[in-house]
């Protein structure tokens, strides 16, 4: 007759007990190991500061130099710019591709450069505004005793 095993009758089989690897232990997370880990955040948000910066910084210069680049080429170009319309629409066309608005910029360089008074500048911007504000209805093109009357109507009494 076969019996099954039993705790008394098994073979017991020799266990084998394994040396930790230094450094593979799991350890909870202590006191030491959130301030290491504090410690590190913090020094990853110091690095990121730092880039950060440094790419502002790198930015600012490329615009600076972009802006160096534009009022050279519109003193370079002044005259043709003011006499030629082709010449003046292509320039605003390289304007607005780059996100340069001569109208809306600072009045104060494009007066300077291309000898634009305040009259004429807010000439022009009350001209596109007139356009733009009929754009739904003409696409922002009109004749020109239409445009004059909607320029003397937008500055009122100033006229």
């Amino acid at each position: 007759q076969k019996s099954s095993p039993t705790p008394e009758n098994a073979k017991t089989l020799p266990t084998v007990v394994h040396a930790p690897v230094p450094g593979s232990m799991r350890r909870r997370p202590g006191l030491a190991g959130i301030q290491q880990r504090r410690d590190h955040e913090l020094q990853m948000r110091s690095v990121g500061e730092v880039e950060e910066r440094r790419r502002v910084d790198v930015m600012r210069a490329q615009l600076a130099t972009f802006r160096r680049s534009l009022e050279e080429f519109a003193l370079k170009y002044k005259n043709d710019i003011r006499r030629d319309p082709a010449f003046r629409a292509q320039f605003h066309a390289m304007c607005s591709n780059c996100g340069v608005d001569p109208l809306a910029s600072n009045k104060g360089f494009w007066a300077e450069i291309l000898g634009f008074g305040d009259f004429y500048y807010e000439l022009g911007v009350q001209i596109v505004e007139a356009c733009l504000s009929s754009r739904a209805q003409n696409g922002g093109l009109y004749e020109l005793r239409h445009l004059m009357a909607a320029v003397l109507r937008r500055r009122g009494g100033a006229a």
